[in-house]
């Protein structure tokens, strides 16, 4: 063999792990995402774009190295139910789960598949995790709920409208079954503002049109809707009919502000939605989500609705309007 044959030999043999490397890394990866909302609905979309987007920047792009398996159960239980056994079938490398009733029922399904759940209020008490940060399992994840975000909501509701006396607290028990849970870490704040707590229980939009009906009749009533997927999938019927009974009423997202509602205050979704990433792309590349601290969310959002205040007839302090990040006027 002649010299130049020969380093031509050794060059091509030095380059095979190269080569061998970059066709690993480039090995289509597989995730399934379980979501809790319509594929139609704005803010899913909106959520979905920042996911998107956040994964690009980290190196995985759809058709390249990740194909994703999309699953959308729009508040329904049956079908949260079905998508999970479907996406466990699969066998995907991880699974990003949005919501409770999505967790829970992926939680049933599977014990191996890493799982990352996005938006869930309180992990721990529901028995999704061990603890915030030692989860111990398959899962973690990202919560929506801060506790703390729950007094500062009924605080604000009691300075837009100081002649409320109660709350009806709305929700599914079918998708928000720990509503004990929830009602109990707010309950000395309304005791402090002297506001009496009830439960409102709704399956579908004509119990809520009846429930917010029965607010409306007596006077000094308000409304508390939870971060539950239901009411974030029927948003547009409490909006209707909190502003057809004039009941002032406070939400967990913007979105319900920006189409109608009164208020919010809540954590930012797209925020989480992105960070959520980063989890995704540690677990994808070798990392045990037990090893990974669930975490709380660290960016919050009020929005408020001067037309929705108007209509209602009830005025919004100057330094609640100073505090917010949108009005909509």
């Amino acid at each position: 063999m002649d010299r130049r044959s020969f380093i031509a030999l050794v060059g091509g043999t030095a380059a095979w792990p190269l080569a061998a490397r970059a066709q690993q890394a480039e090995r289509v990866r597989r995730l399934g995402v379980l979501m809790s909302n319509s594929e139609d609905d704005p803010l899913a979309q909106a959520r979905v774009t920042a996911f998107r987007q956040a994964l690009a920047e980290l190196g995985w792009t759809e058709g390249r190295n990740l194909k994703i398996d999309w699953r959308w159960s729009g508040g329904d239980i049956a079908l949260v139910r079905e998508y999970a056994a479907e996406l466990v079938r699969l066998a995907p490398d991880i699974i990003v789960a949005n919501g409770t009733p999505s967790v829970a029922a992926l939680k049933q399904a599977t014990t191996s598949i890493p799982i990352v759940f996005v938006a869930v209020n309180d992990p721990v008490a529901q028995g999704f995790i061990a603890s915030m940060a030692h989860p111990g399992s398959n899962i973690t994840g990202f919560s929506f709920l801060e506790y703390s975000m729950v007094g500062k909501s009924l605080e604000m509701l009691k300075q837009i409208a100081p002649g409320i006396v109660r709350v009806a607290v709305m929700f599914n028990p079918d998708t928000y079954p720990y509503y004990n849970i929830h009602l109990r870490s707010f309950e000395t704040v309304a005791r402090t503002l002297s506001l009496e707590l009830t439960g409102a229980q709704v399956r579908n939009p004509g119990e809520i049109d009846d429930a917010v009906a029965t607010l409306g009749r007596r006077p000094g009533s308000a409304l508390l809707v939870t971060p539950d997927p239901f009411m974030l999938v029927h948003r547009g019927a409490i909006i209707r009919a909190a502003a057809q009974y004039r009941v002032p009423a406070t939400y967990s997202y913007r979105q319900h502000v920006q189409e109608g509602g009164l208020m919010s205050y809540g954590a930012d979704t797209i925020d989480i939605f992105k960070r959520s990433t980063s989890y995704v792309d540690r677990i994808l590349k070798g990392t045990s989500p037990a090893d990974l601290p669930a975490q709380a969310p660290v960016k919050f959002e009020i929005a408020i609705n001067l037309r929705t205040a108007k209509a209602i007839g009830v005025d919004i302090p100057p330094n609640l309007l100073a505090l917010a990040d949108e009005v909509i006027e």
